[in-house]
């Protein structure tokens, strides 16, 4: 964490100073907005927290909830959510909190007596090693509570707005567009003006606002699909029993049904999914009125020999599986695709599925985290419309990876012990798609914001279109060994690192680097000079990063070319944060698939995925790249 260089700061250095829209924030949701978020799940928790870091933006989050959420339904996070976190600065203070899971048990029948449960496999959670971050358990709504900390910290001093329903809106048309063209009705349902209507007009309008979306209904979406015809109890408890595994995770099979089984936070509380069953086709949802009572004698009979003696249910529910997906993510009609859009949908108002792969939650964050930065750089003027069309782009097909997905392990899942060709079917899967679920399968394809593979070699261990996989490195001004990805902050800039080639260990450097860092700091056709606006900090849109081949006690810090070691806040203070060698028995070269004879440049969104990969002699391809992503800093 950086701070002091706009003055010594005494208090919690996470509190922003108020600015812009922060500055006397009117208690109630203005006439006009720039954006309108409907709904404070996870997806629009995350959106909101990421446009609360540009203070010119007035946005704001209307929720019909009277108050903050008490207990959520989701609770699987996965690696690639934790490496979220850690750019909202969060990550290691949820990761103290929550349950790790290392492993995960697998239980089914006794092949000498099939009415009793023994366990079959007992893999390692992430064999790989696919993140530094771990896989956790924690209730959606403390993962709420610290976004709502992001938010009310960040310059902006945003909060959501609670009591606040949405029952519609209307877009005006392309012809007699005015500046806020979006205009929504909200209803207020709590406090002394219950029932009062009244009209917001915005710029922009997300629905974040469930399966039951108002928002998605209102633009003409359907969410389409399929039910499962399968039921499940959901039941977070505190019992007491003799099974050995409550403090694992585990997939138990049985001749009396399934469970899957997940230890939560504190020590003692756990949630288990109970398999009900197949549900007839005249049920009419008679399953949901299913009582607890119920499922916890399913669940007693699922383990057998063991028992489960509950002593406190903190939330319950039934739900029949379904998968179901919406054709766009936006308002944009097919007969317009070239149409600015207005209204967007994200989390489970675009696509849902089941609970037990532990994906809700955390794909609908990273929906939420991809319109964010995007939505930022339009309002600011520095990136143009367009850039918002690749939200649906981009987010419509991973939804669909994942319902594929989904179906695959809910099927699984659901299966009786008797009907797999091998008792170990169910955890091979496991262990064979562990990326997938984990969240770091998610690969988008060449766009105005994903630049071709040409140079991929040059960084193979960066793949273009894939999230930035971090790696330790050494700073060289004080030694510090540090994570490089765990610098990069959700504060909308792109990341540019450069991986300097062998030649810069020797007394005569690296001419092509040498020759790229100038062109950097002072070209006209550089991004940083074009697009960086004028009178702010040189790395106030590009977050530039050198890795040295050798160790950091090699490098002279005095040598480092000036765009690495820049001036920054009113003092003109040296950063000295962006410079870095390779760590000694852990090179990121290696790791990482570096090209040690010539380096490259690898480019980053905002969002910490890998926008492209290029050598130091492609200036005039970084430059092309940019322009199509980028409005000129003087227009």
């Amino acid at each position: 964490m950086q701070f002091h260089h706009h003055g010594y700061v005494s208090g919690d250095p996470r509190i922003s100073p108020a600015a812009g829209t922060g500055i006397d924030r009117p208690a109630e949701v203005p006439e006009e907005v720039d954006v309108l978020i409907v709904g404070a799940g996870p997806a629009g928790m995350i959106l909101a927290a990421q446009l609360s870091q540009f203070p010119s933006i007035t946005t704001r989050l209307v929720e019909r909830r009277p108050g903050r959420l008490a207990i959520g339904q989701a609770d699987g996070i996965q690696a690639r959510s934790v490496e979220t976190f850690q750019a909202f600065g969060f990550a290691g203070r949820i990761i103290d909190e929550a349950y790790r899971i290392t492993e995960m048990s697998f239980w089914g029948p006794d092949a000498a007596d099939p009415s009793r449960i023994v366990r079959t496999d007992r893999p390692v959670d992430d064999a790989t090693g696919v993140s530094e971050f771990p896989h956790l358990i924690v209730n959606q709504a403390r993962v709420l509570d610290y976004f709502a900390e992001v938010m009310a910290f960040s310059p902006t001093r945003m909060t959501p707005d609670y009591g606040l329903e949405f029952l519609g809106l209307e877009v005006a048309d392309a012809a007699d567009a005015a500046d806020h063209p979006v205009t929504v009705t909200l209803r207020e349902t709590a406090g002394e003006r219950e029932g009062r209507e009244r009209t917001v007009r915005a710029k922009y309008v997300v629905g974040c606002d469930g399966a039951r979306s108002g928002v998605r209904e209102a633009i003409g979406r359907q969410l389409v699909g399929q039910s499962a015809s399968h039921a499940w109890a959901v039941m977070d408890t505190l019992a007491v029993t003799d099974f050995p595994d409550i403090r694992t995770k585990c997939a138990i099979q049985s001749q009396a049904g399934s469970i899957l089984h997940i230890p939560r936070e504190g020590g003692h509380l756990f949630r288990m999914y109970v398999d009900l069953g197949e549900v007839a086709a005249d049920d009419h949802g008679a399953v949901r009125g299913t009582t607890v009572e119920t499922a916890i004698a399913k669940a007693n009979r699922i383990l057998h020999p063991y028992t489960l003696e509950v002593k406190d249910v903190a939330w319950y529910s039934v739900y029949e599986v379904g998968h179901r997906l919406t054709d766009t993510f936006d308002d944009v009609p097919a007969e317009e695709p070239g149409r600015t859009p207005r209204v967007f949908i994200a989390g489970d108002a675009c696509h849902t599925h089941s609970a037990k792969a532990g994906q809700g939650m955390n794909v609908s964050m990273q929906d939420g985290f991809n319109l964010g930065w995007k939505l930022g750089s339009v309002l600011i003027g520095r990136s143009p419309e367009t850039l918002l069309a690749t939200y649906s782009a981009e987010r419509q097909v991973i939804a669909q990876s994942l319902i594929d997905f989904d179906k695959k392990w809910s099927t699984l899942m659901a299966k009786k012990p008797e009907e797999f060709d091998d008792p170990r079917e169910l955890s091979e899967f496991y262990v064979r798609t562990a990326e997938f679920p984990a969240g770091f399968m998610t690969e988008y394809p060449p766009s105005m914001l994903i630049g071709a593979a040409t140079h991929q070699a040059l960084a193979s261990g960066f793949p273009i279109g894939k999230r930035f996989k971090s790696a330790p490195v050494v700073r060289v001004a004080d030694g510090n060994p540090i994570h490089l990805g765990h610098h990069h902050r959700a504060d909308g800039r792109w990341r540019l690192y450069a991986f300097p080639g062998a030649a810069a260990a020797t007394p005569a450097g690296d001419p092509a680097f040498e020759a790229w860092a100038e062109w950097l700091a002072v070209s006209p056709d550089s991004p940083v000079v074009a697009y960086t606006p004028a009178g702010t900090d040189r790395d106030s849109v590009f977050d530039v990063k050198v890795v040295y081949p050798q160790a950091h006690t090699e490098v002279d810090i005095a040598t480092v070319p000036a765009i690495f070691v820049p001036r920054v806040g009113p003092f003109g203070l040296v950063d000295y944060e962006k410079a870095y060698a390779a760590a000694p028995g852990a090179d990121i070269h290696d790791q990482r698939g570096v090209d040690r004879r010539d380096g490259c440049v690898v480019v980053v969104r905002p969002d910490q995925y890998v926008a492209h990969v290029l050598p130091f002699t492609a200036t005039t391809a970084l430059a092309e790249f940019f322009a199509g992503t980028m409005l000129l800093a003087h227009e």
